[in-house]
């Protein structure tokens, strides 16, 4: 890595155990709801309550998502990531010492509002502290450690109790507090509080340049931006309403709901039963080792690939690759049912299915499931951008909370084949779309992307901004009096 951009990647890092930390959450009950139904834990649920335990994370998503649009804007993006420690702690302790269901859905939706408080502030800090030549690898490594994380769970999970793996939640959440302590906090954060002194100090650690000019240069550029966008309204209202905003609104609504409809999140939960129906030979505990394994494996690769091709393209090709595996996966079942394939010791086709499933997590892990979370965070201008990531988070746990209800309804009334078609035709969906509506961001500056997202009007706001002269404003306190 260049001598120039450490502490970006030091501040990722620390970042990045975050994520590591939803994704142990949102994969934790994989391994445990098979100790629930062998009751090898001291707590006896019923099914109901089981099913219950997996689904309140969302609703915790939701109000976790929410918190952000307060605590960022409010007391910054570094304060908001030590903050959703807490609720991962608290949970945590409610999970090691539940009794009954009641602890259990406590624990659970405590972890989702620390869920939808990282994946909210994550991805704007992120992008607020990077370099435009290695923002994607940035957002794409904590996406890594995602995958980490999963792999962690699905690979101990099964072998060790209840307890230890509870154990093992409350840690990560310990260590990035701490990692988390020391990173800097956003200089376009501290420019819209007028902190101009912070905000120098805090791009001389980012950069790690000892050439002030250049530095100087880039506080200017910044503080012109800030002070451009801070003109502007930043409620959801403005964001969903305004004509500035609908381009990056339209794009990024696109991506979440054909990413989540393309099956990703369902066949995650769902994988084990499916593979059950396949009749492929294979072992419930291998499939979600080996499925992690490869989601760990996609995770080191994404990083590289993000920045070397361009968005779009890797957007298109990856939502083509997800329907050709997804429409195979379809076909074997089509034919399970209509032609009877049962056994699997004469069935030469048996590993389509899993073949198929993890072959869609690899081009999805690399394409479109990584780029829905770099590519908002790249198209919304400062003063909406924390707001548009908190109605993003809060319109993904919404669609989520539908497609994984929804996949027994949908299983129930069309078969396994009906079910993976419908996944299909919206992976062709997320290609046609990506085609027609989505911008290219590699290698664009903030405000380059503004200007090709804005056109017109990202210009009449710059005739707007020229109107407040740094004479006007007293250093320190110009942009806090803007707000």
């Amino acid at each position: 890595m260049a001598q120039n951009n450490r502490m970006q990647y030091l501040a990722t890092c620390a970042v990045s155990i975050a994520t590591m930390t939803t994704s142990t959450a949102a994969f934790w009950s994989a391994p445990i709801l098979p100790k629930f139904h062998n009751n090898e834990t001291s707590i006896s649920l019923t099914s109901n309550e089981i099913s219950w335990v997996v689904a309140i994370m969302a609703p915790g998503m939701v109000t976790g998502s929410l918190v952000p649009s307060f605590v960022s804007d409010k007391f910054g993006r570094r304060v908001t990531l030590l903050t959703s420690a807490f609720p991962f702690i608290v949970g945590t302790v409610f999970v090691l010492c539940a009794t009954e269901a009641w602890s259990l859905y406590i624990g659970r939706f405590l972890w989702g509002i620390g869920f939808g408080m990282i994946t909210t502030v994550s991805s704007v800090y992120l992008s607020e502290i990077a370099n435009k030549e290695i923002r994607g690898t940035l957002t794409a490594i904590t996406r890594f450690m995602s995958s980490f994380g999963a792999l962690l769970v699905l690979g101990i999970g099964s072998y060790v109790t209840y307890q230890v793996l509870s154990y093992f939640m409350i840690v990560l959440p310990i260590c990035y507090f701490l990692a988390c302590w020391r990173i800097p906090e956003s200089p376009y954060y501290l420019l819209k509080e007028g902190k101009v002194d912070s905000a120098r100090k805090a791009l001389l650690r980012l950069s790690g340049s000892k050439n002030d000019k250049m530095v100087e240069e880039k506080l200017s550029l910044m503080r012109s931006d800030v002070r451009r966008e801070m003109l502007r309204s930043s409620s959801v209202k403005e964001l969903l309403t305004g004509k500035q905003y609908r381009k990056a609104v339209i794009m990024s609504a696109g991506l979440r709901f054909t990413q989540m409809f393309a099956g990703t999140l369902p066949i995650q939960q769902y994988i084990g039963r499916i593979i059950q129906q396949s009749n492929s030979g294979f072992q419930v505990s291998t499939a979600l080792v080996i499925f992690g394994i490869v989601r760990f494996i996609v995770g080191i690769i994404s990083p590289v690939i993000v920045d070397k091709m361009g968005r779009r393209p890797l957007l298109i090709y990856s939502y083509l690759g997800s329907f050709v595996m997804l429409t195979s996966v379809g076909i074997y079942f089509f034919f399970q049912k209509i032609v009877g394939i049962q056994e699997e010791s004469s069935n030469p086709f048996r590993y389509i299915v899993f073949i198929g499933i993890v072959s869609s997590i690899v081009i999805s892990g690399i394409g479109y499931d990584t780029l829905i979370f770099i590519i908002p965070s790249e198209i919304f201008p400062m003063n909406v951008r924390s707001v548009a990531s908190t109605t993003l988070n809060v319109f993904t746990a919404l669609l989520s909370f539908v497609a994984v209800k929804g996949y027994q309804p949908l299983e129930d009334w069309t078969g396994l084949y009906g079910v993976f078609w419908f996944y299909a035709s919206m992976a062709l969906s997320g290609a046609v779309f990506s085609h027609f509506f989505v911008l290219e961001t590699k290698g664009k500056s903030l405000r380059e992307i503004q200007i090709e997202l804005q056109g017109n009007i990202y210009d009449d706001s710059d005739e707007d901004s020229k109107k407040v002269t740094t004479d006007d404003v007293k250093e320190n306190t110009e942009l806090k009096e803007l707000t």
